[in-house]
């Protein structure tokens, strides 16, 4: 096994193996860490928006998209017990793309883990971070695979974090682990066959404690994912004798959402409900400890906005664009590593914080006036009186935009052939 590397990534969802791709195509050596086998079910609402789908794309796997994905995300709807308000989606201007669509978390990680190996990326899976110590130009990551008894070291001169919310990797500082409250957000996901989810439409629905939405996939599948307060869970469990959570959440809605019981009343759900939390929505960015930070590592939406992919892809383009900057204009001159690529972090978390934060707090604000019996009968009404405030909201929480400019796409794609001879090398 090689052990050296100019880039070490951990974590091969969308956001660590958009970076590893994007590296690789820069000329650089890229380890890529992943602890689980592939595919692997995912609590994901699984949309992607137009500008995410033009970058994902430009990595090479269009042609898989395009046979797998659902169709063409046109409209977009609110649903509350039995009302519902429905609105057209904002089509994305200057895009290849004009509206989102929906790939299951099976298929994309896949495709994307077997782009990046073709391109020779080390792709270690399944192997879990042990250890990881040193700093930029000489970070040592001890990793052990699934079956092995022994650990093994890499070393590289770049270190990023693209791992899920819920991990914690051992340079971290210590936290201590917080109780439950009945206040955690719970997720939710189950697929379904034969549901009757009118073509481009994707719904959303609000009830007392949580949130959800559909959405139709390639191969006649239907994506119903969700979030519920710990408290109304454990309330619904105990009045189903015990019943499992997402037996009891599959439900809730059925019983609670009109939208939901007419698309789900013929659907059959081949495999279990899967589940995962509690949500942690929020920013987990950091520019002082040498360690660069992608997908939900670096923050998180309420998924109720389905941005969860769409800024995964984003900010890893981001991260990719600002190190490849950094290096072919400061690296040449710099003694060792470390100079450049904290001029990196610095212009990455400038940038991410000014494209996701806004997202972030629009999508926090959405989720809670959904959870919450009078804001969400307020929501409607406005939404009812005025249908454009779901068109805007759409516009307004990144759905027609993208984090990159057709400069930075430009940048990096010249990379791929002027930044090879620019390579760092990993520092022993």
């Amino acid at each position: 096994m090689r052990t050296a590397f100019d880039a070490l990534i951990i974590g091969a969802g969308p956001a660590g193996s958009t970076a590893a791709i994007l590296l690789a195509l820069a000329g650089w050596s890229v380890a890529l860490v992943e602890k689980q086998r592939f595919p692997r079910r995912k609590v994901c609402g699984e949309c992607i928006s137009p500008g995410a789908l033009s970058l994902l794309a430009a990595l090479g796997i269009e042609q898989q998209m395009a046979l797998r994905a659902g169709p063409d995300l046109r409209r977009v709807a609110l649903m509350r017990g039995a009302q519902q308000v429905a609105a057209d989606f904002p089509e994305a201007s200057g895009n290849a793309y004009r509206w989102g669509r929906a790939l299951g978390r099976e298929t994309l990680d896949t495709v994307l883990v077997e782009q990046a190996c073709k391109l020779g990326v080390e792709v270690l899976q399944p192997y879990s971070v042990r250890e990881l110590v040193g700093g930029p130009g000489a970070w040592r990551c001890a990793i052990r695979g699934q079956a092995e008894s022994f650990t093994t070291t890499l070393r590289t001169s770049v270190a990023i974090a693209a791992h899920g919310s819920w991990e914690v990797l051992p340079s971290d500082p210590p936290q201590n682990r917080r109780p439950q409250r009945p206040g955690d957000l719970l997720a939710f996901k189950a697929n379904f066959e034969g549901a009757s989810l009118q073509a481009g439409l994707l719904p959303v629905f609000a009830f007392e404690g949580g949130y959800g939405g559909m959405v139709a996939m390639g191969d006649g599948v239907t994506t119903v994912a969700g979030c519920l307060r710990r408290d109304r869970l454990e309330a619904l469990r105990r009045s189903r004798g015990g019943a499992s959570a997402g037996e009891c959440f599959e439900a809730m809605l059925r019983r609670q959402c009109a939208g939901v019981r007419e698309v789900l009343e013929h659907a059959s759900r081949p495999e279990s409900w899967i589940g995962a939390g509690p949500l942690s929505p929020g920013i987990r960015l950091r520019a002082d400890d040498g360690l660069f930070r992608v997908g939900n590592a670096a923050g998180e939406a309420h998924p109720i906005v389905g941005e969860g992919i769409s800024m995964a892809v984003q900010s890893a383009w981001l991260l990719c664009c600002e190190l490849l900057r950094a290096r072919a204009l400061h690296g040449l001159y710099a003694a060792d590593d470390v100079a450049w690529q904290r001029i990196a972090a610095r212009r990455y978390a400038y940038e991410w914080r000014r494209q996701f934060v806004p997202r972030l707090r629009l999508a926090s604000a959405f989720a809670h006036a959904c959870m919450h019996r009078h804001s969400s009968a307020l929501l409607l009404a406005l939404a009812d009186f005025w249908p454009g405030l779901l068109y805007e909201g759409a516009r307004w929480i990144g759905k027609t935009g993208c984090a990159i400019d057709p400069a930075a796409v430009a940048l990096i794609m010249a990379a791929t052939s002027s930044v090879r001879t620019l390579r760092p090398t990993a520092y022993p």
